[in-house]
């Protein structure tokens, strides 16, 4: 799923623009299928612990893309990425010892996650208008390599995921997949200021992340696994489509 996700975002990127592909690209489509499988492989319960964790792992996301953008107008892509990994895992170290100590309730996530995303946006460098001109055409190789990168990181995740506890399986669900490889693509290929501008988009895309996760974490408590996540993913899809309509109004 995760590689043909990656490929629909690029390709919604290119005929959109990047603020758009990074809205479609911000929807839980890695880390909702990585909690689904946790609560078919486990339980409800670990599923909603999880969940729950993930909200406190978004903001680690948000911090990735901050990061991302703030180094991407100065260096390469690959020295923007390693800082942008960086700044998610001392931000998962960080949540991963709070939760250690403190029970963070669903709603008190989300509303940290939520505060997280605009912040993060403010904190994005101020750069030029990305060219109106239309990139060049990627190389044949370009969507196969993309989904095999998105292929290898979600094995690596669900991999760990399988040899932590629920807590920690739920910081890491939101891991910077989708979001390390448009980001680096997208600046290999047509410059920093487009990268940015992506990174903005999904950082609004990031409110359905976080309805998504909410949702699961509440109904997991009172409905089916099921229910609970087909319910989530349609309160994603709606966040998500408001968030759209609200930025081509912008």
């Amino acid at each position: 799923m995760a590689p043909a996700f990656v490929v629909g975002a690029s390709v919604t990127a290119r005929r959109f623009g990047p603020r758009v592909g990074g809205l479609v690209g911000g929807l839980p489509v890695v880390g909702g299928p990585i909690l689904l499988v946790l609560a078919i492989v486990h339980d409800a319960p670990f599923a909603r612990h999880a969940a729950s964790a993930s909200l406190l792992g978004l903001i680690s996301l948000a911090a990735f893309a901050s990061t991302y953008g703030a180094v991407a107008v100065r260096r390469a892509w690959p020295v923007a990425l390693l800082a942008a990994w960086a700044a998610f895992a001392l931000g998962t170290l960080a949540f991963a010892g709070l939760t250690r100590v403190v029970d963070v309730p669903p709603t008190v996530a989300l509303l940290a996650a939520c505060a997280s995303f605009p912040l993060a946006a403010r904190a994005l460098p101020e750069v030029a208008a990305p060219s109106s001109a239309p990139p060049p055409t990627p190389p044949a190789w370009d969507l196969p390599v993309r989904a095999a990168c998105a292929a290898v990181l979600v094995l690596a995740v669900t991999g760990i995921s399988a040899a932590v506890g629920s807590r920690v399986s739920g910081l890491i669900a939101p891991a910077p997949i989708i979001t390390s490889i448009l980001a680096a693509f997208t600046q290999a290929q047509a410059g920093a200021p487009t990268a940015v501008a992506l990174l903005r988009g999904m950082l609004s895309g990031f409110f359905a992340f976080a309805a998504f996760c909410w949702t699961a974490a509440v109904l997991l408590a009172h409905v089916p696994t099921s229910v609970a996540f087909a319910l989530a993913a349609l309160v994603a899809l709606v966040v998500g489509a408001l968030r759209t309509l609200a930025a081509g109004r912008a």
